[in-house]
């Protein structure tokens, strides 16, 4: 199969036109407006509709009216624009609402920096928004990954009726490799269940589609009436435990390792280097690196925790999947941290000192 030099904003884009994507709407924000101009030229080409919105709110507002009537939608921001955007997702979520959205996080808080970073996690994975919900996150580490866990994660929206959240960077969306437009069936993932990869739409037998020849229908977040909601919130979270057989990783070189990195993203391959350094140099280092943010890979992390010296999580962030890292460790190793914030990169070099303290 041929392959194709792209952008990886350009390569969601793609993606998501692939998953059958007909609506976008966006509005304009470093560093991904790549992906916002490649939708502007795709969509009329495949007789779908593309709007760069009045802002963020707007946005994700008008994905919600569009996933209403059944269409696949889309939108996609950088990590200030996501922020406006918590109140329609939470409500998105509450209504039962599949949508896609991409976040190519750049440095903060605030407005911050155009610097690719990692800073969005504990919003990613932990709702963001007001109430109980959580949303699918996929992290990407590469070009090819944005299109293939692009196109993936309309499936998945479809199929848990819930936003779906692409979590790429800065580097990621401006960075170009070459990639390959896959077969649907192809899977570059770890775990998950096979079963679950729905490539054709299922039959959305929810939507607001008229209600001639049946009894009227309506899909809303606004749930009144004693215990209404509590009931809602705990079928949501039914939802959301089934979630978890959706856990996605990639592990390199873990059989005999004495010291694991995890990361994501650009982290992870940057700390991919740092472990083949490392490794020639005699030290036994491997790499967990999760594909899903949430439902994280815990699993896997517990099952070597008690054989290692210890786990070295490292993040564009000053800390933050650490936590998970720990809750899923459980006490039973150290784990150490390494991050660097606001568009920093960490060091090869000083991975690798860090995997010799951890060592001894």
């Amino acid at each position: 199969m041929a392959k194709r030099l792209m952008m990886g904003n350009e390569a969601i884009g793609e993606g998501a036109i692939q998953a059958g994507c007909r609506f976008y709407a966006g509005y304009p924000i470093t560093p991904q407006n790549e992906l916002t101009a490649y939708m502007a030229k795709r969509m009329p080409e495949v007789n779908g509709v593309f709007i760069q919105s009045e802002s963020e709110l707007a946005a994700i507002s008008m994905l919600y009216g569009a996933s209403l009537v059944g269409a696949r939608t889309m939108t996609s921001s950088s990590s200030p624009g996501i922020s406006l955007m918590q109140e329609g997702i939470s409500y998105m979520a509450g209504a039962e609402l599949p949508c896609v959205i991409a976040n190519i996080q750049r440095g903060g808080p605030g407005l911050g920096n155009i610097s690719g970073a990692q800073g969005d996690y504990f919003q990613a994975t932990r709702g963001g928004g007001h109430g109980d919900y959580r949303t699918l996150v996929l992290a990407p580490h590469s070009v090819q990954e944005m299109f293939h866990l692009t196109r993936e994660a309309f499936d998945l929206a479809d199929r848990y009726r819930s936003p779906v959240i692409i979590l790429g960077d800065g580097v990621l969306g401006q960075m170009m490799e070459p990639m390959e437009i896959q077969p649907p069936k192809a899977s570059l993932a770890k775990g998950g269940d096979p079963e679950s990869r729905i490539q054709d739409p299922a039959k959305k037998d929810w939507i607001l589609d008229g209600c001639q020849g049946r009894e009227p229908r309506s899909i809303k977040s606004l749930i009144l009436g004693e215990n209404s909601l509590e009931k809602h919130n705990e079928r949501l979270a039914e939802k959301y435990k089934e979630m978890e057989k959706e856990i996605r990783y990639e592990a390199v070189e873990i059989e005999d390792a004495q010291a694991i990195l995890v990361a994501f993203g650009t982290s992870a391959r940057i700390c991919k280097e740092a472990m083949h350094r490392a490794r020639k140099e005699g030290l036994k280092v491997g790499l967990i690196r999760p594909i899903t943010l949430f439902p994280f890979p815990k699993e896997i992390i517990l099952e070597n925790a008690p054989r290692i010296k210890g786990y070295l999580t490292v993040e564009m962030n000053l800390g933050q999947m650490v936590e998970d890292v720990r809750l899923a460790v459980s006490g039973r190793c150290p784990v150490h941290f390494y991050g660097r914030p606001a568009g920093g990169f960490p060091e090869v070099e000083i991975i690798i000192e860090k995997i010799k303290e951890i060592l001894g």
